[in-house]
């Protein structure tokens, strides 16, 4: 009896175990909503799917979802998709969104979008509602010299024939403010750029910036303008700050020439004096060369001694003494 009913639980167990794993690689359910949607595909099919590793519900689900939204896709398409490493559910997803707002968009192009790393299905959404993107504070100088940081929002819609090797928006935030510092440059004065914020959206819409992109500007608005700092007056204090530096460098070379040039006239003076001093030294051996030669007599001796004697006298007289000096010293204090 007890062996009987182990052989009953064994086979009951091996039944189970056969029903799931034909169920598992035979989804019959799956099969059965398949074909109650209008979406033909055999057992057999669903089988080879397993066996590919390309989960069934996948397939049938999004097929079911495309036929129910007037669409007709091919099985072997999605398959191939979901191969190359695509987003099916995306996709089907785009291709419904985009015939419901009459969007032009083919099998072939929702998935090559999807595989180049897009979002196909927000690419659709952009092109019936457009995005709005801010941009960051784009500093920039008119030509008095007054620096103007101006903020701008443009407005997007999705280009869907140039999603597939198109710029993204970081190109156009950079072209955008490459046009707003061309705008304000190109102003005389900044307060007609205050005046007309317009002004800079019109020169920026008319440059074609979205050419290459996968987006289509719409419009640009300036939503902010701020006024920097005097660009003009710094420039012209750090080159007047400049010029001062060279003045004083060119000033301090003079002064070190100058200085140079009084300490080599020192030194002409000093050799001169020493020259003068060394000539002295040879007077009186002269004197005595002229005694013992005969050109110079005793007679002639005294007279140039009273001469010297009498300028010394002079020299002596014409000078003034110090008492005197400091007499007239005091003398002008009091007074």
């Amino acid at each position: 009896m007890d062996a009987n009913f182990g052989m009953i639980i064994a086979i009951a167990v091996v039944s189970i175990l056969g029903l799931w794993i034909i169920f598992y690689f035979i989804p019959v359910g799956l099969w059965f909503s398949a074909l109650v949607s209008g979406v033909r595909i055999s057992l057999l099919q669903l089988v080879l799917m397993r066996w590919r590793k390309i989960p069934p519900a996948v397939i049938v689900n999004n097929l079911i979802s495309a036929t129910k939204a007037g669409l007709k896709l091919n099985r072997d398409d999605l398959e191939a998709h979901f191969l190359a490493g695509g987003r099916v559910k995306a996709v089907v997803n785009a291709l419904i969104s985009a015939d419901k707002a009459n969007i032009n968009l083919d099998f072939k192009t929702a998935t090559a979008i999807d595989l180049a790393g897009r979002d196909v299905l927000e690419a659709v959404q952009m092109s019936v509602k457009p995005k709005v993107i801010n941009t960051p504070p784009v500093a920039a100088v008119a030509k008095d010299g007054i620096q103007l940081i101006a903020k701008a929002r443009v407005t997007l819609r999705a280009n869907i024939k140039q999603l597939v090797g198109g710029a993204g928006e970081e190109t156009i935030l950079a072209r955008v403010g490459e046009g707003i510092v061309t705008s304000i440059g190109s102003a005389s004065n900044h307060k007609q750029v205050l005046e007309n914020p317009d002004s800079i959206s019109k020169v920026v819409l008319s440059k074609g910036l979205d050419s290459g992109t996968a987006y289509e500007i719409l419009s640009i608005d300036i939503a902010d303008i701020d006024v920097g700092k005097n660009i003009g007056a710094m420039l012209q204090i750090d080159q007047a700050n400049a010029d001062k530096n060279i003045a004083q460098a060119k000033a301090e070379e003079r002064r070190a020439m100058a200085v140079a040039a009084e300490q080599e006239m020192k030194a002409k003076a000093q050799e001169a004096r020493a020259k003068v001093i060394e000539a002295e030294a040879e007077i009186p051996k002269a004197i005595s060369e002229s005694f013992r030669s005969g050109n110079l007599g005793i007679m002639d001796y005294y007279k140039m001694e009273n001469i010297k004697s009498d300028t010394t006298m002079r020299d002596n007289i014409a000078k003034p003494q110090s008492g005197q000096s400091k007499g007239k010293s005091d003398d002008s204090t009091k007074k």
